[in-house]
């Protein structure tokens, strides 16, 4: 299919849908492309602007657009992971073992934290376990 805009010669402009190109030519010289507005068959193409695709660069995946001033997103950073640090249970490297223990209720529920490799999280992923990771602010790691 292809879309044409056309004009009237009393200069209505409409769009017009085809198979193709060569379908349009046949029904035009057929009188069977009529003006909507006005019933004439006196209708020619329009000049059309191509629809050209732009190709985007992707923004780096660490950059987000925010009105939030940085030093005070990396202060409501270091908020709730000291939240989460302070109320929850540090279980290291069990960290998916205890999730998912706790998910399945072979553990009472609590909060906890801790660390998991990538397979280990995509794991939990995947067995429906939540969880959120939490927050890193690039000051604590030098």
């Amino acid at each position: 299919m292809i879309k044409f805009s056309l004009v009237c010669g009393e200069g209505h402009e409409f769009e017009g849908w085809f198979q193709s190109g060569a379908a349009y030519e046949a029904q035009s010289a057929g009188s069977q492309v009529a003006c909507p507005h006005c019933g004439s068959h006196a209708i020619d193409k329009a000049i059309m602007a191509p629809a050209v695709a732009k190709r985007v660069a992707a923004e780096p995946a660490h950059t987000y657009a925010s009105k939030i001033p940085p030093d005070e997103l990396r202060r409501m950073a270091r908020k709730v992971r000291d939240e989460i640090q302070g109320k929850a249970e540090y279980v290291g490297g069990r960290f998916a073992e205890e999730a998912r223990k706790i998910h399945f209720n072979e553990s009472p529920s609590r909060g906890i934290y801790g660390e998991a490799s990538s397979e280990e999280v995509k794991s939990l992923a995947e067995d429906g376990v939540p969880f959120l990771p939490i927050p890193r602010v690039p000051d604590d790691m030098n």
